[in-house]
């Protein structure tokens, strides 16, 4: 027997679900799927793919059983084979490792990703040392941290801003992680600007449009929601922000995988669930999700208004299918 959301609401009017605006997949995350099944498409499986194309459970088995095989040592990889790097980015030792092996590159990296890459690149030739803004062991965070063999030191929190040790300040840059909580960065930013006054931010903010939009649609509708829902997987970035910053408004929130995930325990005495997705979580879960929220009764859904992402990236050459 399914169990139903009380509702608290006057007779005649049900339990809604707030759907956020924009939401799910970004461009980045778009091109890199496509690359994958361009690829498939147009070599035969197996395709590889170091590290998972996007951190979302479903994608990524949904591309295994269509003949991706995802990696994360290049040993691994058969002479001769076609290699898709990640959206991710890869250090620049991955790159010249995979080109002296031989493969086919196809290079997935979130053309954002590759601008911060190409911005380290050009600083570090004028003698520039980096802080950089993220999280230790995100493969975004090794891919660019690995353009360079030295002068890039992390920082995750404020508390480390006090204990980073670049050989000079004089030539200092700031880079960040492209999932980062803007909120929390623009802290991390403040203190790394007090502590070293002439250090050098990116002209334009690193972290993603499709990163700012999804979190700002999140703070127009937590207040209005008692719950929050994210559809993402554990290993998602931008996915995690988005539960935090629910929370940090004071909105209960929690993400699932997928709609077996859902407890209706979360949902008791709601009158409006609050529901948004990853940038690396596909639609179909979303839908799932409303569905499995509907059977324990909501009775309606509405979506937000909110700024809709035109955004679309080029793939790379060679993966024109031939007519």
């Amino acid at each position: 027997m399914t169990q139903a959301i009380a509702n608290p609401t006057s007779e005649g009017f049900g339990v809604e679900v707030l759907l956020a605006e924009p939401r799910g997949f970004c461009a980045g995350v778009d091109r890199a799927i496509e690359i994958v099944e361009k690829a498939l498409a147009k070599f035969g499986a197996p395709i590889y793919v170091r590290h998972e194309i996007v951190h979302n459970t479903y994608v990524v088995n949904d591309l295994k059983q269509k003949g991706a095989i995802f990696i994360e040592d290049l040993a691994d990889v058969p002479a001769g084979a076609t290699l898709i790097f990640s959206a991710h980015g890869v250090s620049k030792a991955t790159h010249l490792e995979a080109a002296a092996r031989g493969f086919q590159i196809f290079d997935a990296t979130c053309p954002l990703v590759t601008k911060v890459h190409v911005e380290v690149a050009k600083l570090h030739k004028e003698g520039y040392e980096f802080i950089m803004i993220g999280h230790k062991g995100h493969p975004e965070v090794e891919g660019t941290m690995g353009q360079l063999e030295s002068g890039i030191h992390l920082v995750e929190d404020v508390a480390d801003v006090a204990h980073v040790s670049p050989a000079q300040s004089d030539k200092l840059a700031v880079v960040t992680q492209t999932t980062l909580s803007v909120d929390d960065a623009a802290e991390i930013m403040a203190a790394v600007r007090a502590r070293f006054p002439m250090v050098r931010e990116p002209k334009q903010q690193d972290i993603c449009y499709a990163t700012q939009n999804r979190q700002d649609a999140v703070k127009i509708m937590s207040p209005q929601v008692d719950v929050v829902i994210v559809v993402g997987s554990p290993t998602s970035s931008n996915s995690n922000r988005l539960r935090e910053v629910a929370r940090k408004l004071g909105t209960q929130s929690y993400m699932v995988d997928s709609a077996e995930e859902l407890q209706a325990a979360w949902f008791e005495g709601c009158q409006r669930v609050g529901l948004t997705a990853g940038a690396s979580a596909p639609e179909v879960l979303v839908a799932a999700v409303i569905e499995r929220i509907k059977a324990l009764g909501a009775v309606s859904v509405r979506t937000m208004d909110g700024i809709r992402e035109t955004v679309k990236f080029p793939l790379p050459k060679g993966l024109k299918l031939d007519n």
